[in-house]
């Protein structure tokens, strides 16, 4: 498939055939294509736990029970962004490593390991396969961090559950242009295109949404914010105590 195609025509799949098994050739394409992704300074500050073994995706699973699929695809993929490699480097040259000391790496590295993440996507499309990100595995940081045996200046990010698609999906409509995408400058639009945007995901009628979009991320930002992922990036010197 063209690559302009398959960015088109994405589709996020929740459910996998769980007698299909992923290829190792299938496996080390798409981990190369992800790979090949851009990043700052050529700086590759990410890393890719490739879990096949069945005990700990039950382990994740019973963490997050809202995401079977974890389990049931053909391979669950975690990416985490990672500053312990540049921290190997500052104590080789004998350097001070002051990434706690700002935002600025952590963004970095978090913005590598997206890049990184979103290649493998396309790869996994492009493999006649399909995928679906897991942003929550960030609920349970600590406990991840522990069932994966990563290091400090190490970062869940986001899952990957990877397999054959055996539940046909469509193409879900995004936002209206003028809210996205801007030309020179930021430029404000009306509160009504947000309804639009409402309106258009009611008619699409997708079973697993249950309100608004609007009403569901007014909802989700009125509560406290993970505090656990504070925590953890406090306690894995991200940052300063």
């Amino acid at each position: 498939m063209e690559a302009l195609e398959i960015m088109k025509q994405h589709r996020t799949y929740r459910n996998f055939d769980e007698t299909y098994q992923l290829s190792e050739d299938q496996l080390q394409k798409i981990l190369q294509a992800s790979r090949q992704a851009p990043s700052w300074m050529n700086g590759q500050m990410y890393s890719i736990i490739v879990v096949k073994d069945r005990e700990i995706r039950e382990k994740l699973v019973e963490m997050n029970p809202g995401n079977p699929h974890v389990l049931h695809s053909s391979v669950f993929l975690v990416f985490v962004a990672d500053l312990k490699r540049t921290q190997k480097v500052a104590d080789h040259y004998e350097m001070d490593y002051r990434i706690g000391e700002g935002l600025d790496p952590l963004i970095t590295a978090v913005t590598d390991t997206a890049l990184a993440l979103e290649n493998a996507v396309i790869a996994t499309e492009a493999l006649g396969l399909g995928s679906v990100v897991v942003g929550t595995i960030r609920k349970d940081v600590a406990e991840v961090s522990e069932l994966l045996r990563l290091p400090d200046y190490v970062l869940p990010v986001a899952g990957l559950s990877i397999g054959k698609p055996n539940v046909e999906m469509r193409v879900k409509p995004r936002l209206p242009d003028q809210t996205v995408i801007h030309y020179d400058t930021y430029k404000d639009y009306d509160y009504s295109s947000i309804e639009e945007y409402d309106d258009t995901m009611e008619k699409f009628a997708e079973a697993r949404e249950t309100k608004l979009w609007s009403k569901k991320f007014a909802d989700y930002f009125s509560n406290t914010p993970n505090k656990k992922v504070d925590e953890f990036l406090k306690q894995n010197k991200f940052f300063q105590s």
